[in-house]
């Protein structure tokens, strides 16, 4: 009978042992995730410069699909401290789940995308974004902006310096997204703005060019936001399904 308990024991603490393990593979290695099946609401998060004309068409395609969706109005004009901007769209974030959202999706379009990372970094943004679209944004910088911060100090603005290729901000947010944090990040190969487009490639996220898509497609920067192939794929990947790459152009 002495041995007994000891078994026992050992075999109580292999059950146990395998339970948390289910328990950690099932919530992640960067903590609990928000339920895919139960979208809330949507917040627009503009880019550089804070003009909200730019997401108001793709705000009133979200509403009329029945989502509660919000156009962020950055201070500074937007060309403020991207950091700062982040603590924006923070506070947003918990207006809305104190008004009983279950969870937040947001679309962040150019800069806004960058603005939206350092979210994700910076206030822990993964324990409650359920869903991230991303637009022609520059997670990795623009020559532009690298010009302005090189040549032209003192004509390019804070938000301007942090989007410089190899800034110091840019280099903190390089690492991998979160364990199962859904992310679509779409770009043009059209881009006149974000040089190269492709600097809006994430790892970790769902990785798309519009062209690879729509060859025929010849939408800018500018145009990212309203146009009808990108709203909706917006819409599809802010829905409840799979976010997994499309494999066709979608029909509009």
């Amino acid at each position: 009978m002495r041995f007994v308990l000891p078994v026992a024991a050992g075999v109580l603490a292999v059950v146990l042992l395998t339970l948390v393990g289910v328990r950690l593979l099932d919530s992640g290695d960067d903590g609990p995730r928000p339920d895919q099946s139960r979208p809330g609401t949507v917040l627009l998060v503009p880019g550089y410069g804070g003009n909200r004309t730019a997401l108001s068409r793709l705000a009133e395609r979200l509403r009329a699909e029945g989502r509660t969706a919000t156009v962020l109005t950055l201070p500074g004009d937007g060309t403020g401290e991207l950091e700062e901007q982040a603590g924006v769209l923070d506070a947003a974030v918990r207006d809305a789940l104190r008004a009983g959202t279950p969870s937040v999706d947001v679309v962040g379009y150019s800069a806004g995308g960058v603005v939206t990372r350092l979210w994700i970094d910076r206030h822990d943004g993964a324990e409650v974004a359920r869903r991230v679209v991303s637009l022609g944004s520059p997670l990795h910088g623009t020559r532009l902006a690298g010009l302005g911060a090189r040549f032209a100090r003192d004509q390019c603005p804070p938000a301007c310096q942090d989007l410089a290729p190899g800034s110091d901000l840019l280099d903190s947010i390089d690492d991998p997204l979160p364990a199962r944090l859904p992310w679509l990040s779409i770009w043009t190969e059209h881009d006149e703005t974000v040089q190269p487009p492709d600097s809006a490639r994430l790892d970790g996220a769902v990785n798309l060019s519009l062209q690879s898509l729509c060859p025929a497609a010849r939408t800018s920067h500018s145009e990212l936001p309203a146009d009808p192939y990108v709203t909706a794929l917006v819409l599809d990947a802010l829905g409840t399904g799979p976010l997994t790459p499309p494999g066709t152009c979608p029909a509009v």
